[in-house]
């Protein structure tokens, strides 16, 4: 008899990490789990988890949808994956397309879209373009680490401004504070807003929440410096976990206000198929008293389920806690005067010059 012992619950727990497990997505036909081959080998530490990027050989940049529950019709995104490895994060199903794992494989082997400046150059300059602001960082986070080498996000802000086009960013990073000499000029001509996600003010809940994103008081400083240069600038407070930090709601409502923040917004945890595994994995990891609790409350936002896409409910969700939660923002930020209503002109967009016909002028 072959004595095989799988291990029932015993996480991976790579440091900076946000997820424990790889495990496969949905698409894929085989499963993994580990086994224990005698040797003990389950009590090995563990190498290091490195990130791997790959080059994105994409043909298109602007992504197109006709959701009625978000304030945009169209986005960019530069990079697939993210390494700041928020668990929350609900783009990570996404990774099942390519065949990769929402869980560790999403934070660890992310792909680059290096052409992108070029590809909005040239749909920019079709001319049945018509212009709307576009938005960033609606998957994954334009400025997360790999960032600094790529400039992917950059180089698309320099397309934009030259084309005099508006843009919408959401972050969680302090590095769009590098973008401040393009942003701020924008934001002068009403071409640029900008949104920083402020989870939690405790930095040891947001060490394990979002292991490799700025530290709370930095977001904070990151939205003063936006706002001293001109950029109007909302606070995300998202996700709002239910007995996890939506405690936090208005202190984070005050300090964003405190730090210059026109706007708020909230979003309730969304956790759509695969993440239902990752995230219940995580909280009996790191806060196995509340799990049971914190799921609970979930599916009774979420009409006694984990997860409800449909349009209007999947945002704020619905029942009683979720409505306490809503009459909670509301009055917060009607209080604090976070309700800026201002629009960004569309009406000054220029297509690029295209510069291959300018070359045949020699």
């Amino acid at each position: 008899m072959n004595d095989r012992t799988t291990n029932a619950f015993r996480p991976l727990i790579f440091k900076g990490r946000g997820t424990s497990s790889n495990e496969v997505g949905r698409f894929e036909h085989l499963t993994r789990e580990q086994v224990d081959d005698g040797w003990g080998t389950l009590d090995e530490d563990l190498p290091p988890l490195r990130t791997e990027v790959t080059l994105d050989a994409t043909r298109s940049i602007i992504n197109y949808n006709e959701s009625p529950d978000i304030p945009f019709d169209r986005s960019i995104n530069a990079y697939r994956g993210c390494e700041h490895g928020c668990v929350y994060c609900f783009a990570r199903p996404s990774h099942a397309y390519l065949g990769l794992s929402p869980g560790l494989d999403f934070e660890s082997k992310l792909f680059v879209k290096p052409d992108a400046a070029a590809l909005l150059r040239k749909e920019l300059a079709h001319p049945k373009y018509r212009c709307a602001p576009i938005a960033m960082g609606t998957n994954t986070d334009p400025y997360q680490p790999i960032e600094r080498q790529y400039r992917a996000t950059r180089q698309i802000l320099e397309v934009l401004a030259e084309c005099k086009h508006p843009v919408t960013i959401v972050t969680k990073s302090a590095l769009i504070e590098r973008d401040l000499d393009i942003l701020g000029p924008m934001a002068k001509l009403g071409l640029a807003h900008a949104a920083v996600s402020v989870t939690t003010l405790d930095r040891t809940l947001s060490r394990h929440l979002e292991p490799r994103a700025a530290a709370p008081q930095r977001r904070l400083e990151t939205i003063a410096r936006l706002t001293e240069a001109g950029v109007p600038t909302t606070v995300m407070t998202a996700p709002m976990i239910p007995a996890l930090n939506d405690n936090e709601m208005e202190a984070i409502l005050e300090a964003a206000h405190q730090s210059g923040a026109r706007s708020a917004a909230y979003v309730l945890l969304r956790l759509p198929h695969e993440l239902v595994g990752l995230f219940e994995e995580w909280l009996q990891l790191h806060v196995p008293l509340k799990a049971e609790h914190v799921m609970s409350l979930i599916r009774q936002s979420r009409g006694g389920k984990a997860y409800d896409s449909t349009f209007h409910k999947r945002m704020q969700g619905e029942g009683l806690f979720a409505q306490m939660l809503a009459q909670r923002f509301r009055l917060a930020v009607k209080r604090l005067g976070l309700q800026d209503r201002s629009r960004l002109d569309t009406t000054l967009f220029q297509p690029p010059r295209d510069n291959s016909l300018q070359m045949d002028l020699f």
